[in-house]
């Protein structure tokens, strides 16, 4: 549990998030069109309300996977230090991926999972990230598709924490100690 208290600003309402996830799935299924299945791969455990609304959305024959990995543990900043805490159930080679990350700032999480997954020779390899928090960028990595571009704060809700608190929440707004 976080030891000071806060209060979370909207930053992007959930309206705007689902605007936005039309808008990709479209995009999306147009780059994987005559896929005979799309490997949708979810970074556990952020992603996972993104990854159910951009499921829904897509236009694709489809299979969900999942992948654990972590760089925070429970704190605001990145250790840099990627684990990979539970990997795929099923084999991707020659086959079509897309991997769904919550948000990129420092890139070394995605990175890290593309290059162990791209390894596993699958016949195309795409990525997507709900947000991109370009500023914080320290390796020369940068997902397919980015739903939204957001400035150098903390972030929670749709699918994000801090310290396993507020994934419940329908937008996405910043964290602000009072």
């Amino acid at each position: 549990m976080p030891e000071r208290p806060y209060v979370i600003d909207e930053l992007i309402s959930a309206k705007t998030i689902a605007a936005r996830i039309e808008d990709l799935s479209r995009e999306i299924a147009e780059e994987f069109a005559g896929t005979d299945k799309l490997i949708v791969v979810g970074l556990l455990r952020g992603s996972f309300v993104f990854i159910a609304d951009l499921v829904r959305e897509l236009d694709l024959p489809i299979e969900v996977d999942f992948m654990e990995a972590s760089s925070y543990g429970d704190g605001m900043e990145s250790t840099r230090e990627v684990r990979i805490l539970k990997d795929l159930r099923g084999a991707i080679e020659g086959r079509d991926v897309l991997v769904v990350e919550d948000i990129v700032d420092t890139g070394y999480t995605l990175k890290h999972v593309s290059g162990l997954l791209n390894a596993r020779k699958p016949a195309r390899m795409k990525t997507i990230a709900l947000l991109n928090k370009q500023a914080r960028r320290e390796v020369d990595f940068n997902a397919d598709w980015v739903g939204f571009e957001i400035p150098d704060e903390f972030v929670v809700g749709y699918g994000i924490d801090f310290a396993q608190r507020n994934r419940d929440l329908p937008y996405i707004g910043t964290v602000r100690f009072t």
